[in-house]
């Protein structure tokens, strides 16, 4: 489902926010991600979700090609809900919320850490240039026109640089 305003389906974070920003959504996929769970039950019983809305959210994430659904049960039907690949590359994310939360929600100490399976050593998540492997700040990283930017989207970013330009202190 695209955002119905052109500026926001356009718009890499509206497409993502649109697909999975609903907070049961993120969190189902926490689940799957982190949990390894992919039965309606196990979700139901970790998040203590309606059914009604669960069965919603899978369905979502499913239509989006988060999840892709198999039967593994004839009598009664049932289904299970296995990560694609499109689902699996969610973890970033997930880990981005995880190194957010405890650098900044959890002034009594983290619950939770991600570490590396081999080792057992604690890990902070960072975003970082696959190129150049340097942190993506917002002190240095600016936004850009990809190739498919319609005109529209080229003209909103050209005012914002601008902005930006005349906004910046002068150095003498």
């Amino acid at each position: 489902m695209q955002p119905k305003l052109a500026p926001l389906a356009e718009c890499p974070c509206a497409r993502a926010v649109e697909t999975v920003g609903e907070w049961w959504s993120i969190l189902i996929l926490r689940d799957a991600l982190l949990r390894g769970l992919s039965r309606f039950d196990e979700f139901e019983r970790s998040l203590g979700i309606a059914p009604n809305m669960l069965a919603r959210r899978l369905k979502h994430l499913a239509q989006s090609g988060l999840f892709e659904r198999r039967l593994y049960s004839e009598r009664p039907k049932r289904y299970e809900y296995v990560l694609t690949d499109k689902g699996r590359d969610f973890f970033p994310v997930i880990a981005a919320l995880i190194g957010y939360a405890n650098r900044h929600l959890a002034p009594e100490g983290a619950s939770l850490l991600l570490a590396e399976r081999e080792t057992g050593a604690p890990v902070i998540p960072v975003t970082v240039d696959a190129a150049t492997l340097r942190s993506i700040t917002v002190e240095r990283i600016t936004v850009i026109a990809g190739p498919r930017a319609s005109a529209g989207m080229r003209e909103r970013l050209a005012r914002a640089a601008a902005q930006n330009a005349a906004a910046q202190p002068k150095s003498n």
